[in-house]
């Protein structure tokens, strides 16, 4: 029987991938007590990487917000493989921080990253609300335009 986190993400719609393996030289999540922290993921979809580009140039907020959307939903996806596949066992997430790939001059940096923040409250309600950072880079890997990584409590 699917969990409660699960049927949530079926009634919005929402199909956790397999998770990605790492690009680089570590893991995609570490479980430290009760903590575990997930590894920057980026806006990978059934295509490879789908947004691509700076905020402020080639993508615009909305675009950016759909990027840090996506960028959550493969936050999602680790955060399950590190529960075992039991995303009930989230007891809230503590903090997340959010890079923007964005042009100079850019700084609705948060209005981005409420792309993946929003996504978070509709899938745990209360739980999801967290401490955040979010901020401008120069550049992303792979020019993506979002990056995030999160730290969560479990049971």
């Amino acid at each position: 029987m699917a969990g409660k986190i699960e049927a949530r993400l079926k009634e919005i719609g929402i199909e956790l991938p397999s998770p990605s393996q790492p690009a680089g030289t570590y893991v995609p999540y570490v479980i430290s007590g009760n903590l575990v922290f997930i590894s920057g993921q980026g806006p990978v979809g059934p295509n490879g990487l789908e947004f691509i580009g700076k905020v402020g140039k080639e993508q615009d907020v909305e675009a950016g917000k759909a990027a840090a959307r996506l960028t959550m939903i493969n936050v999602l996806a680790q955060l399950k493989a590190a529960c075992g596949g039991d995303l009930d066992r989230v007891k809230r997430c503590v903090k997340l921080l959010g890079f923007v790939n964005a042009t100079p001059d850019f700084d609705q940096q948060p209005a981005v990253i409420n792309g993946g923040s929003d996504l978070l409250v509709e899938v745990f309600g209360d739980a999801g609300r967290h401490a955040r950072s979010a901020v401008a880079a120069a550049s992303l890997p792979f020019q993506m335009t979002v990056e995030i990584e999160a730290i969560f409590e479990i049971a």
